[in-house]
């Protein structure tokens, strides 16, 4: 049965190719609801696309499609009404938490936590909360399946191979310390 906690991802969690396949194999496990927006999507899409203007538009769209197709009801669709009443720091992210209000979720996973204050999301009983910690987080509550979870997303990577230290050193670029810390004690189950 699918947990009912759910977590909408902002587009700075997405944008990184090793984080975003970690977090939306984690999604397929149903340990929580994964959720984000069309806008979310053209957001990491654009920026990931203004850096490094040789990746294949295609692919670009069709990982989206894919994450769509693959994550049980991730889109959030008709939270547009709700944006003009939300109050940000940065009036750019207020679609994410209109989407999270609209999804009912718990927590808005981003990396951008000074623009998604406390106070600005209690009205909402939302909060924010760093990958690191909302990965260690299902750490806690279920170790088997973020271990599996590594375990497919490192062997799943061909060109080129990587050793569990060379995977674990890029999700340590990904600024996920306690994370990497618990998976470096698991060696061998990966």
């Amino acid at each position: 049965m699918a947990s009912q906690f759910t977590a909408v991802f902002d587009a700075c969690v997405l944008y990184p190719s090793v984080l975003r396949d970690v977090l939306l194999r984690l999604a397929i496990t149903d340990t929580f609801r994964a959720r984000w927006t069309d806008q979310i999507h053209d957001e990491w899409t654009r920026n990931l696309k203004a850096n490094h203007p040789d990746i294949d538009e295609n692919y670009l769209n069709k990982t989206r499609q894919l994450m769509n197709a693959h994550v049980r009801d991730a889109l959030v669709e008709g939270f547009e009404h709700l944006i003009d009443s939300v109050q940000l720091p940065d009036q750019d992210d207020r679609h994410v938490v209109a989407a999270a209000i609209a999804a009912n979720a718990d927590v808005i996973v981003t990396y951008n936590l000074k623009d998604f204050p406390d106070e600005a999301l209690a009205p909402y009983e939302l909060q924010a909360i760093h990958p690191d910690s909302f990965i260690h987080d299902l750490i806690d509550l279920h170790p088997a399946e973020v271990i599996g979870v590594i375990r497919s997303a490192r062997a799943a990577l061909k060109n080129p191979p990587l050793t569990v230290d060379e995977y674990l050193g890029r999700l340590r670029k990904q600024r996920l310390p306690e994370t990497v810390t618990w998976l470096e004690s698991m060696k061998l189950a990966l």
